[in-house]
């Protein structure tokens, strides 16, 4: 007898603050990385599909995005966590904190 199936796995990348497309409030929002490998004997062999997803802490509603976009939001994330508490480059200006300086169409409250 073989026994195979499948099993998912959450991996919560980041906490991003961001306007909620649901809700429409600023609020925080956990970016997700739902893995599905299958298994045999129980033994998670590889994956075969990858999904990534936002989740606001407000209301709780979930989008699904692609794979491009979250990496786009994990390297901002990233950058904004460099030391600087205010998220901005070295030799800017001093902001407002949690607001983007420069760059039209960029979402104020997205760090």
């Amino acid at each position: 007898m073989i026994i195979f199936g499948t099993r998912g796995y959450l991996y919560q990348l980041a906490i991003l603050t961001m306007v909620c497309g649901w809700c429409g409030n600023p609020a925080a929002h956990t970016l997700r990385k739902r893995v599905t490998k299958f298994t045999l004997f129980f033994v998670p062999l590889f994956p075969f599909s990858t999904k990534f997803a936002t989740q606001c802490t407000f209301c709780g509603g979930e989008q699904q995005i692609p794979k491009e976009q979250a990496e786009q939001l994990l390297a901002q994330h990233a950058a904004s966590q460099d030391g600087n508490p205010f998220g901005q480059a070295q030799g800017q200006g001093q902001g407002q904190p949690g607001y983007a300086s420069g760059g039209q169409g960029q979402n104020p409250y997205q760090r």
